[in-house]
């Protein structure tokens, strides 16, 4: 995702470039990772992860978790795993003759759901409340989530014996679906260096810097981000490319034999997010539509719905977004 400079960029804008290049030098080789992060926790979305073992999926997550000043909680998710495992559940309490209500890992501000798609469609249902609507109903009692509460998700591509695949209602939950594959040969050279350093460190451990964004930081940051301009043919931009998906007959018959289902609006919502903090990171106060397209197949990858004709052809998602952003104009 490259992000060209602009304008000098403020405080909260070179807070967050230095996390970027913390990141970096703690994840060598996926960049576009690192972005899609960052635009993920200034949009105020959750995040899937989708690639092969030994990418850095969960190194990645545990780095940005340690540059904010938050709550970390790792969950492996697993076949025998039970919705009360993430949400918590009422413990008997016998020297008062009540119930004790126990948090889960859910209350917790960044939450890394690891490998995902290993648990059940129950203990994934477990998430939608939680993710959509920053809460849990346990029994008869609602409890509220952390203001900032963010959920990040891993899955790998392979060894699909024994998983479960999320249904659409979840897939629509997370603001981006970011796909990774494999670093460079000067980064893997980079990475053999970084897992020596690192044997090293542990060896002699030093003290934990200071997390470099507290809450509030992370906060501000996003009400820069919902005040970043996009114009008005730009928003209409948007809702063009999601409608687009929905109509794709209009668009020609190739879209309408690829596609079974199109956008919802939160694949709208999205866009229009994940663009104004991706402007931002950029150092600019307004949206171009270069930002639009360097987060539209993430944000859509998993929203569009491919046909029996399309996989048969072998059709990907990526190739269908790519299509749509080429027959629909810009403004």
């Amino acid at each position: 995702m490259d992000m060209p400079q602009a304008q000098p960029a403020s405080r909260l804008q070179q807070a967050f470039l230095r996390v970027r290049d913390e990141l970096q030098r703690s994840v060598i080789g996926q960049p576009h990772l690192i972005d899609c992060l960052l635009v993920a926790l200034l949009a105020d979305g959750h995040l899937l992860v989708e690639g092969a073992p030994g990418l850095a999926k969960t190194t990645a997550v545990k780095a940005l978790a340690g540059c904010i000043e938050a709550d970390f909680h790792r969950v492996q998710f697993t076949p025998d795993l039970l919705p009360a495992d993430l949400t918590g559940t009422d413990i008997f309490r016998p020297q008062s003759g009540s119930f004790e209500f126990e948090r889960g890992p859910l209350f917790h501000n960044i939450v890394l759901a690891d490998e995902i798609n290993r648990a059940p469609a129950k203990v994934q249902s477990a998430l939608l409340e939680a993710m959509a609507e920053r809460q849990i109903t346990v029994g008869r009692s609602t409890w509220h989530l952390p203001e900032l509460f963010m959920v990040m998700a891993t899955q790998n591509p392979i060894e699909q014996e024994g998983t479960f695949a999320l249904p659409e209602a979840q897939l629509d939950r997370f603001v981006m679906h970011v796909t990774i594959g494999y670093p460079d040969a000067a980064s893997e050279l980079a990475i053999l260096k970084l897992a020596r350093d690192q044997a090293r460190r542990s060896l002699h451990p030093v003290p934990a810097s200071r997390p470099a964004l507290s809450q509030a930081d992370v906060f501000e940051a996003r009400d820069a981000v919902l005040a970043v301009h996009m114009a008005p043919a730009l928003e209409e931009y948007l809702a063009q490319l999601v409608l687009a998906t929905r109509n794709a007959a209009a668009y020609g018959p190739e879209l309408k034999r690829w596609i079974a289902w199109g956008a919802s609006p939160r694949g709208t919502i999205a866009l229009d997010r994940c663009a104004r903090a991706h402007a931002w990171l950029a150092g600019r106060d307004y949206a171009l539509p270069e930002d639009v397209h360097a987060i539209a197949h993430e944000v859509l990858r998993h929203r569009v719905l491919l046909s029996y004709e399309a996989e048969a052809e072998g059709v990907r998602s990526d190739q269908v977004i790519k299509r749509v952003l080429d027959i629909v104009p810009l403004p």
